[in-house]
């Protein structure tokens, strides 16, 4: 044993090698900056490697906000998506005890859904995102908050593809079972990019959108992070700018929303405070003339502007939030 280890070792250390040269070689045919760039761009813009908050048992939905229920979609091989369904208030009692194939049947039962994609970082248990999910429960919605692979304990690696199927899988899963009720795409931040990818992708497929929901949006993942907080110390450096397009080329990451609502035909709103620092309040209203521009039917789009003292994640705590959506999804329902 001894003596046919010691043969096969000059052939052990020359694979090596090779690997070893292959790598080197790999590494140093391309500039540092390609290396180091492109996967902090997918850190920033994602961030989901923060996966707070921390502790939370993800499969306990209860310890969280009430008459929620835990479940997981594949979204294709080797990706599986963890869902929270939170059901409308008033069913509040009924759902008691219930399992997930109660939830699953109560998705018929009129009150209108809410398919919520949300921003970067963090998950579905974040604190401003359980306060929306309370808020449209309480206001007769049923809420599906969604992480998106790789966030939570959502299985895969974010990219803008990816989260784009994600949100097509779950929409497509809750239409599928939903009856006559309407459905709206939600996004926020982030999940507005995905929302309007999906709802894009739908359109294409004849199968337009109930309804989009787009809080704080911007118009496309580059005016998004030239103005990203963290990134606007670094553009007067020089080469960066550059260094940023050439990342977000190379990993596909665009988002592009302003190009997206032109081919929409879904009933839009659009909700952004004055106070937001993250995403600038003129993305939202960009967006916002680029698909007031493109709808034929101009009653179809509509933007809520509200006062400072909300910024970018705290809209749901403004009273009139929830008057602002039920008010225009009936009328687009009606």
């Amino acid at each position: 044993m001894v003596e046919r280890n010691l043969r096969s070792f000059p052939h052990s250390c020359s694979t090596l090698g090779r690997k070893i040269a292959a790598l080197y070689d790999s590494f140093t045919s391309k500039p540092l900056k390609e290396h180091i760039f492109p996967p902090l761009i997918d850190m920033l813009i994602y961030f989901n490697v923060f996966k707070a908050p921390f502790l939370v048992d993800l499969k306990k939905p209860e310890s969280k906000i009430p008459h929620t229920v835990n479940f997981y979609l594949r979204a294709e091989p080797g990706v599986i998506l963890g869902i929270w369904h939170t059901v409308p208030s008033c069913r509040g009692e009924d759902a008691k005890g219930k399992g997930r194939c109660w939830f699953e049947v109560a998705l018929r039962d009129g009150n209108p859904i809410v398919v919520y994609l949300h921003g970067s970082a963090e998950h579905r248990a974040a604190s401003h995102r359980l306060e929306l999910m309370k808020v449209l429960s309480d206001g007769g919605f049923h809420v599906l908050s969604v992480d998106y692979r790789g966030f939570g304990d959502s299985t895969g690696k974010p990219t803008e593809e990816g989260l784009t199927v994600d949100a097509v899988c779950v929409y497509e899963w809750t239409k599928a079972r939903s009856g006559t009720t309407p459905v709206c795409l939600w996004g926020h931040s982030l999940g507005t990019g995905v929302a309007t990818n999906a709802a894009r992708v739908l359109e294409e497929r004849g199968c337009p959108v109930d309804a989009i929901v787009l809080e704080a949006p911007f118009t496309n993942m580059w005016v998004a992070s030239i103005n990203y907080p963290l990134l606007k110390i670094f553009r007067k450096v020089p080469g960066f700018l550059h260094a940023l397009m050439d990342a977000l080329r190379k990993d596909k990451i665009v988002f592009p929303s302003d190009e997206n609502v032109k081919f929409l035909s879904s009933p839009l709103l659009i909700l952004h405070g004055e106070d937001d620092t993250t995403v600038p309040l003129e993305c939202g209203k960009k967006l916002y003339e680029i698909a007031h521009s493109a709808y034929r039917n101009k009653e179809r789009v509509k933007m809520v502007i509200f006062p400072p003292g909300f910024q970018h994640n705290l809209l749901c705590k403004n009273p009139t939030l929830l008057i602002t959506v039920r008010d225009f999804l009936s009328k687009q329902w009606a």
